[in-house]
């Protein structure tokens, strides 16, 4: 199955030579190519130049881009897209002055959403997860992280990974789901942090791994959820199990979670909303991807990711949408993307550049998506016709996107 794209206004992304990701000045930089066609083979970029070069093949499929864009799908490598029901009243009570930690203490966050999803079939709270996922997959998303940690038992834990899983089975977007069983402590553990850390250790970890059900591990490392030690505790059993790290941390406060990370080899870490000039010291020349959650700032009015003093330094940045109910109820990169340039000074180079290769790196898949590179995944976004890329972030309202491709095949 041969597809031709030809006339292609300005192909993005384009990388002869395939790179895990890029930091600090390079990320200023998106290579990019004028006036040129793509030929995708079955379900991989099988080639791509100029116009002048382009082969002359009776392709399955050819689709004229004269005027538009053609970039790699985002990657969005932070979602909680398994969820049931929503969260908003807390939406309404935070417009009347309660601040996230109120609305948790008052029963609300992570808590109401457990509740929900412990009272919800495996097959409804399918069902109405896969409706989030075809809604970011006509936005652009051709790769997306899922985590669990609406169960906060045992069943429910499994009963998250295992509709994560279905949903990787059944849909062409690639899926890597996390298992977060350490997002906040359930109200019978509230006072007993050791025996819900040994749940988690001793009981779901060893289903977990027995049923293949998560690529990674997580932990909500942050005042009044899991303190640094504790989230070492399960950072350290998610290893043995062969489950590398991407933690949340630096969401409100800063508690030296980043240092420990990083010691623990962690993927990412997520959300840095706060960030001290000794984390910054202690993510330079790591292989710890910070992910900046622009949507959840911007949701509930909370610092942003300092951005700019991070790229500034020298370091790596990946742009994710934090998809869940309570703090970032959508799933639009196309929105993170904009956001980031708008509210973070990043520039749209860099904001493509995070939301594309280090947003795969953010999730173990550089070596297949996140650029135009020969042999990757054929997984495309197709613009409308646009005068330049700069419009993706500037004319944040808009849908922009005219069609998807994944794996090799145009999504209807």
């Amino acid at each position: 199955m041969q597809t031709l794209i030809i006339n292609i206004k300005e192909l993005l992304q384009v990388r002869e030579i395939a790179i895990e990701m890029i930091s600090g000045d390079e990320m200023a930089i998106l290579p990019t190519l004028k006036n040129a066609f793509l030929l995708i083979e079955n379900d991989a970029i099988a080639a791509f130049g100029s116009m002048d070069n382009c082969p002359k093949i009776n392709a399955d499929i050819t689709i004229d881009a004269t005027g538009k864009i053609v970039l790699p799908s985002w990657c969005d490598s932070h979602t909680h897209i398994v969820y049931v029901g929503n969260r908003e009243q807390e939406f309404v009570d935070r417009i009347n002055g309660f601040t996230y930690e109120e609305i948790a203490n008052r029963g609300g966050g992570i808590l109401n959403s457990a509740q929900k999803l412990n009272e919800t079939s495996e097959i409804e709270i399918y069902h109405q997860s896969e409706k989030r996922l075809q809604e970011i997959i006509q936005q652009g998303t051709g790769a997306v992280e899922i985590k669990s940690g609406y169960g906060l038992t045992v069943e429910s834990e499994l009963k998250m990974l295992r509709v994560i899983k279905k949903l990787a089975k059944n849909y062409p977007i690639t899926i890597k789901a996390t298992f977060l069983g350490a997002h906040a402590f359930p109200k019978e553990y509230k006072e007993n942090h050791t025996g819900y850390i040994d749940l988690i250790i001793n009981e779901m970890l060893p289903k977990i791994a027995k049923e293949n059900l998560a690529d990674y591990i997580d932990a909500f490392c942050e005042t009044g959820y899991f303190s640094v030690e504790e989230t070492e505790q399960i950072m350290e059993a998610g290893k043995k199990y062969g489950l590398r790290s991407k933690i949340h941390v630096n969401q409100f406060t800063a508690i030296n979670g980043i240092a420990a990370c990083v010691k623990l080899n962690a993927l990412t870490v997520d959300h840095l909303e706060i960030v001290t000039d000794e984390d910054i010291m202690v993510l330079k020349n790591s292989e710890t991807m910070p992910v900046a959650l622009p949507s959840c700032s911007y949701f509930i009015s909370i610092p942003y990711t300092p951005a700019r003093k991070m790229i500034d330094a020298g370091l790596p940045l990946a742009l994710a949408s934090d998809f869940n109910p309570g703090t970032s109820p959508s799933g639009n990169m196309n929105f993170v993307v904009a956001t980031a340039c708008i509210k973070m000074k990043m520039t749209p180079e860099e904001a493509i550049n995070a939301a594309t290769i280090n947003g795969a790196y953010a999730m173990g898949i550089s070596n297949t998506h996140g650029s135009i590179t020969i042999g990757k995944k054929a997984n495309l976004i197709i613009t409308k016709p646009l005068n330049s890329y700069y419009e993706l972030p500037y004319s944040f309202g808009s849908n922009l996107i005219e069609q998807i491709i994944l794996d090799g095949k145009v999504m209807a």
